[in-house]
C-alpha cells in the first residue's frame, strides 16, 4: 500500500482535497519544468568547470549555444505537438532540407537575355529585384515545408497509416525532392540577401541596427515561436485537443474532438515550424542550398523532445522543456568538442540521456496511476 512521505498514512486514507492537493503538487507542470532547468544547469556547470580558461561560458560561446541549438529548437516547437498528440515525424530534416535548397533555388532564379551588342548575358532576378525575390524565396521555402507536413498529416488520417510507416517513406521522399530540384549540387545564390544574416555571428557586432539586440534575428526568431506555440497549446481549444487525443484517442472522438482536423493540423503546423528552421539552416550553412544538409536531424529534434518531458506514449510535453531538451543536446555536443571527446563518445553520452529520460518519464507515468 503506498504511504505518505511524512507519517506513513495510506494516501488512500487522506482527505480527498489533501490526496488531490498532493498529485496535483507532483504532476504540476513548473515541478517538470523546474527538473528541467536543473539538468541543463548541471550539465552547463560540468563542461564550465572543466573547459580550461573560462571559455565555455564566455558571451561568445554562450551566443554559439542559441546559434546552433535555434535550428533543433524550432523544429522540435511542431514535433512537440506531434509526441503530444501520440505521433512521431521521421521526415523533419528532409523538410529543412527541402527547404534550404528551395530558398537557394528561388535566389538563385536568372534569365538569358541579349544585350544591344549582341552579346548574351545572364541576369539574376535577386539583382534586378533586391526586396521582393529575398521574400519570394522565404516565403516559397515555408509554403513547401507546410504543404510537405500537409502531406503527412493527410496521409496518415487518410490511409490509416501509423506515422511512424508514413513518414519514413516520405523522409526519403522529401529528400529526394531536394536533390531533384537542386540538381543533385549544391546550389550557390549569386548574391548574398538578408535572409544570409537570419543567423550570422557577426551582425550584432557589425551592423549598429543591430547591436543593441545582442543576439542575431534567428534567435529572436525563435523565441517569438516559441512563445506562440506556448499560447497555442495552453489557451487554444486546438492545442487541448492535442493533448486529449494523446492521451486517448478513442475516448477524445467520443467527447466530440475532430481526431481528424486535429491531425491534419497538427503535421501541418509541424511543417510550418520545420520551414522556419530551415530558414535558419539556410543562413547557418552560410547562404548555400545544400540537399544532404540536416541529415539524422530528425534523431536529435525527437530526442530534444524527451529529454524535455514529452512522453512517446502521448499526452505529455511542452514547449519549454523541448527548448530545453535543444540546449542540453547542443551543449553536450559543443562541450565534448570543446573537451576533445572523439563524436562517438558524444554521440554515446546523448543515447545514454535520452534512454536515461524515458525511464524517468515512465517511471513519473507509474507513479501518477
Amino acid at each position: 500500500m503506498r504511504t505518505s512521505s511524512r507519517n506513513g498514512t495510506p494516501a488512500s486514507a487522506l482527505p480527498e482535497p489533501c490526496s488531490s492537493r498532493l498529485q496535483g503538487w507532483r504532476q504540476s507542470p513548473w515541478i517538470h519544468s523546474l527538473g528541467r532547468f536543473l539538468a541543463l544547469a548541471v550539465v552547463f556547470g560540468f563542461f564550465a568547470f572543466w573547459v580550461e580558461g573560462g571559455k565555455f561560458y564566455s558571451p561568445r560561446n554562450l551566443e554559439n549555444i542559441l546559434r546552433q541549438s535555434a535550428v533543433y529548437a524550432t523544429a522540435s516547437l511542431g514535433m512537440t505537438m506531434i509526441i503530444i498528440s501520440a505521433g512521431i515525424d521521421l521526415s523533419v530534416g528532409s523538410m529543412i532540407a527541402l527547404t534550404v535548397v528551395t530558398v537557394a533555388w528561388v535566389l538563385d532564379l536568372n534569365v538569358t537575355g541579349t544585350t544591344a551588342a549582341g552579346t548574351t548575358e545572364t541576369i539574376y532576378l535577386a539583382e534586378r529585384y533586391p526586396v521582393l525575390i529575398p521574400w519570394l524565396a522565404l516565403s516559397c521555402g515555408i509554403l513547401v515545408s507546410v504543404l510537405a507536413g500537409l502531406c503527412n498529416g493527410a496521409a496518415i488520417v487518410g490511409l490509416r497509416v501509423v506515422p511512424f510507416i508514413v513518414t519514413l517513406g516520405t523522409m526519403g521522399i522529401f529528400r529526394g525532392l531536394a536533390k531533384g530540384l537542386a540538381d543533385e549540387k549544391d546550389i550557390y545564390p549569386h548574391k548574398d540577401t538578408w535572409l544570409t544574416q537570419l543567423m550570422d555571428p557577426t551582425l550584432t557586432s557589425q551592423d549598429p541596427g543591430w547591436r543593441m539586440w545582442i543576439l542575431p534575428p534567428g534567435v529572436w526568431l525563435l523565441i517569438v515561436a516559441a512563445v506562440a506555440a506556448a499560447v497555442f497549446l495552453r489557451y487554444t481549444r486546438p492545442g487541448r485537443y492535442m493533448y486529449a487525443i494523446g492521451s486517448n484517442e478513442e475516448t477524445a472522438r467520443l467527447c466530440g474532438v475532430p481526431v481528424t482536423r486535429i491531425k491534419i493540423m497538427t503535421y501541418t503546423l509541424a511543417g510550418l515550424f520545420a520551414g522556419l528552421a530551415g530558414l535558419m539552416q539556410f543562413s547557418f550553412i552560410g547562404g548555400i542550398g545544400q540537399p544532404t544538409s540536416a541529415v539524422s536531424y530528425e534523431l536529435f529534434i525527437i530526442a530534444a523532445v524527451v529529454i524535455g518531458g514529452g512522453s512517446l506514449m502521448g499526452g505529455q510535453g511542452s514547449i519549454l522543456g523541448s527548448v530545453i531538451g535543444a540546449l542540453i543536446i547542443t551543449i553536450l555536443y559543443m562541450g565534448g568538442q570543446q573537451m576533445g571527446w572523439p563524436k562517438w563518445v558524444q554521440e554515446a553520452v546523448i543515447g545514454l540521456i535520452i534512454i536515461l529520460a524515458v525511464v524517468i518519464d515512465r517511471l513519473r507515468q507509474r507513479e501518477a496511476t
